[in-house]
C-alpha cells in the first residue's frame, strides 16, 4: 500500500470578512488498504481527500504520496491517485462509453485501434461488457458511476480517491458500486455518508468543524459517529 501523509496541512479560503478555517493543521498518515471518512457535510472530510491528489492544496504544511509532493509534484502525484467524483458528469467527456476508457488509454495505447480494444476488454472487467458504443447519456445512474470509476481504473492508479460514490444512486447500485470499491486491489480513501459501506473499511475519520475527532477501526469510527451526530 501507498503511504499518504498530512503534516501539519491546513486549508484556508478567503471570504469578505476574512480568511476562514476549512481544514485546521492535520498530521496524519493513511497506510491502510481502505480507510473511510465521515461525518457531516462541510465538516472537512472532503477537503481531507481532495488533498491526496491536489484537487486542493494546503494553504500551509505538506500532504505527500509516497514521498511526492502534491504541490511541487503534482503530474507524479496524480498519475499515482484516480479520484472518483460523486457525480460521474463531472468525469464522463466522451459521447460513448468505449471512446471515454479510451481516453484514459491514450498513454498505455498509442494505437487508436488497440486503444479501442483495450477499452472494451476494461468495460467487460467492470461489468459493463458490450457498452463500447452506448451514448453514456443513455446509462443509468448506476451504470455511469461504473463507467466513471472504470476510466479512472484503466489509468492504473496506486491509489482511489472516492467521494461519496454512491450518494446519487438508489440502493440497488450503491451496492453494485461499493462492492466494486471494496474488492479493488489498490489503496481506497473513501468519503461517505454510506456508514455501512463505511464500516466495510479497515480505518475510519470521523470529521467535524476541520478537524479529525474520532480515528480507528471502522466500526469504532462508525459508533462514534453515530453517537455525535
Amino acid at each position: 500500500m501507498s503511504t499518504i501523509r498530512y503534516t501539519e496541512a491546513s486549508v484556508r479560503v478567503p471570504t469578505t470578512t476574512g480568511a476562514r478555517t476549512i481544514l485546521h493543521p492535520l498530521t496524519l498518515e493513511l497506510t491502510e488498504s481502505s480507510v473511510a471518512l465521515i461525518g457531516a457535510n462541510g465538516s472537512g472530510k472532503s477537503t481531507i481527500a481532495r488533498l491526496v491528489n491536489g484537487l486542493v492544496e494546503p494553504t500551509s504544511g505538506t500532504v505527500e504520496v509516497d514521498g511526492l509532493d502534491v504541490v511541487r509534484q503534482g503530474a507524479a502525484v496524480r498519475r499515482k491517485v484516480g479520484f472518483v467524483f460523486t457525480d460521474p458528469a463531472a468525469q464522463l467527456v466522451m459521447p460513448t462509453a468505449g471512446e471515454d476508457i479510451a481516453l484514459s488509454l491514450r498513454r498505455t495505447h498509442p494505437d487508436k485501434h488497440e486503444r479501442l480494444a483495450a477499452a472494451e476488454r476494461v468495460l467487460a472487467d467492470h461489468g459493463l461488457e458490450g457498452f463500447g458504443e452506448r451514448s453514456v447519456h443513455g446509462l443509468s445512474g448506476g451504470e455511469r458511476q461504473l463507467l466513471a470509476l472504470a476510466g479512472v481504473l484503466a489509468t492504473g492508479p496506486d491509489v482511489v480517491v472516492a467521494d461519496e460514490p454512491t450518494t446519487l444512486l438508489d440502493l440497488a447500485n450503491s451496492r453494485r458500486v461499493g462492492d466494486l470499491l471494496m474488492s479493488l486491489p489498490q489503496q481506497l480513501v473513501l468519503v461517505t455518508h454510506d456508514l455501512e459501506l463505511a464500516a466495510r473499511c479497515e480505518r475510519a475519520l470521523v470529521v467535524a468543524d476541520g478537524r479529525i475527532v474520532h480515528d480507528g477501526s471502522a466500526a469504532e469510527a462508525v459508533e462514534r459517529y453515530r453517537s455525535i451526530a
